[in-house]
């Protein structure tokens, strides 16, 4: 039996082996004498392409947002500055239990320009619910559920909250951090900036 099993495995490794040169084959042959020539090209292409934190920024710039009350926001007016974006929402308990420490490093950093931004990934009506609850010293809007893409787009590709995403003034991202922040991280972070 033992035998029968070695043979079959030793067959199926050369088929997928021939497989494999074949496959090998078929692709240079195809490619043509220029081949070197368009693999440079697809190297430059990819390289003249801007990184995905900067299709990020702009992103967020331009995403629409609501205040807690209904209008319509966006964060242009906050273009030029270092930003702190906080993706959060009220059923996220370390969300939650982060943002005095959050609060605290607005009112440290306010004076140097720094501005922080939480981004509700939630309802107007819950968080509208919990900052009558709650005082938050930075500005705090609602994307829906559509933040979740946001933040994919900064990186976050696990979809979890919170999600910390530093910018500086020039648009550059400086910092993401998903989970809870480490305020002391944080300030290193901005102090550098």
């Amino acid at each position: 039996m033992n035998t029968r099993r070695i043979l079959i495995a030793a067959v199926v490794a050369v088929i997928a082996a021939g497989s494999g040169v074949f496959a090998n084959h078929w692709l240079n042959s195809n490619r043509g004498a220029g081949s070197n020539e368009d693999v440079s090209e697809v190297a430059r292409a990819a390289q003249s392409q801007p990184p995905s934190n900067e299709n990020a920024v702009a992103q967020l710039w331009s995403t629409p947002l609501t205040s807690p009350n209904g209008k319509p926001q966006t964060l242009t007016a906050l273009k030029g500055r270092p930003i702190v974006v906080n993706f959060w929402a009220s059923w996220c308990a370390p969300c939650v239990e982060e943002m005095p420490a959050l609060s605290q490093l607005q009112r440290e950093y306010r004076n140097k320009g720094v501005q922080f931004v939480g981004l509700g990934v939630d309802s107007e009506k819950n968080v509208q619910s919990f900052l009558q609850k709650v005082t938050v010293a930075y500005p705090v809007y609602v994307t829906g559920f559509s933040g979740a893409d946001l933040a994919r787009a900064f990186g976050n590709t696990a979809g979890g909250l919170p999600f910390t995403v530093v910018i500086d003034a020039k648009g550059n991202v400086r910092s993401t951090k998903l989970g809870q922040i480490d305020p002391k991280a944080l300030k290193q972070t901005l102090d550098a900036l």
